[in-house]
């Protein structure tokens, strides 16, 4: 029977002990059981209280909690009375302002830019057969490309590598003025005085570009290709009309240059004439690739001796490109020359 009652008394306690584990470990709200009233320990003595602490260990004792008190306003330092004297000033003493420049010798000395200027002189000179020879000189123009002008004619020429260029040009006026002028607006004059124009007559014709225009001269009857047949292909010079019965021709222009003005000009010593007779004034226009099919201008300058210089215009009509070849006569442009012995 006491067996028996041990063996139920433990396993009620192992119940009790198996509940509170899952209490604790589960958290769930259960009555909590009211902890018995303990007495406090009595304090231990100080000696014995020091006695037990362990070795290096200090005890504290007799601990008095205190506050920091506030400092009253009256204890604070009081600010300085006033301000401090600021420090004197040193006096200021006015400079004289001297406006006397220094010398011209102190001063550094500004260099001298370099210019570039150009000049453009053109000289003219009487010469045989009523002609005048022009030498332009504008060295800063070197290879540049000019239009000379004179008493309405007009023909392009360039400069050579030195800014240069020398021309023998007809005179169609005894105070013969000629003009340069380039594509930048400058340009040259120079005049020269032609007395022996009055024993001329000239022809010219004038154009634009290398449209085939030819001046061609039939002195006194002679065909195509003969003596009596002057042109640019066939020209003589000057010094052929001092017999006083050739003329001879001058072209006038650079063809090599785009659109460039060109003349040519037939002279023939009128009042030097050695026999009776015309000379027949043609101009023609070689049909050609580049004015075929379309129009061409040109100008004619007649002077006689008179000194009367009369200018008439052209405008044709170029056949079709299967004409290429072929030539066409401006007709009534420049009247033949009717000459008589002197």
């Amino acid at each position: 029977m006491d067996k028996i009652k041990m063996i139920a008394l433990g396993c009620g306690t192992l119940a009790i002990a198996l509940g509170a584990g899952h209490f604790i470990q589960s958290g769930t709200s259960a009555p909590v059981m009211q902890a018995a009233q303990v007495a406090p320990p009595a304090p231990i003595p100080a000696e014995t209280a020091a006695d037990a602490l362990p070795e290096g260990q200090v005890a504290l004792e007799e601990i008095t909690i205190t506050a920091a008190a506030p400092v009253p306003l009256a204890a604070m330092p009081a600010p300085p009375a006033a301000m401090p004297e600021p420090l004197p000033m040193p006096e200021a003493i006015p400079a004289a302002l001297d406006t006397t420049p220094p010398p011209a010798a102190d001063l550094p000395q500004e260099e001298a830019v370099p210019t570039f200027s150009c000049e453009y002189l053109l000289s003219a000179e009487p010469f045989a057969g009523a002609m005048v020879t022009l030498s332009l000189d504008v060295t800063c123009m070197p290879n540049e490309r000019f239009t000379l002008h004179h008493n309405g004619m007009m023909f392009s020429q360039v400069t050579d590598e030195s800014g240069s260029a020398e021309m023998l040009v007809p005179a169609l006026s005894s105070n013969a003025v000629f003009i340069v002028a380039f594509p930048n607006g400058e340009g040259a004059v120079a005049t020269a005085e032609v007395t022996s124009l009055g024993a001329y007559e000239r022809a010219v014709v004038q154009w634009k570009d290398d449209l085939g225009v030819a001046l061609h001269a039939l002195e006194f009857g002679a065909d195509y290709g003969t003596d009596g047949h002057v042109s640019a292909d066939a020209p003589r010079d000057a010094a052929a009309a001092a017999t006083g019965n050739t003329g001879f021709m001058t072209r006038l222009g650079d063809s090599a240059l785009p659109e460039a003005l060109l003349a040519e000009v037939y002279t023939f010593p009128a009042g030097m004439s050695g026999q009776d007779g015309d000379v027949a004034l043609n101009v023609e226009a070689a049909i050609t690739e580049a004015n075929c099919g379309r129009d061409i201008e040109a100008q004619s300058l007649q002077l006689n001796q008179s000194g009367v210089l009369k200018v008439q215009d052209v405008t044709l009509a170029m056949p079709d490109c299967d004409a290429v070849g072929e030539f066409l006569v401006l007709k009534n442009l420049l009247n033949d020359l009717t000459l008589a012995r002197n």
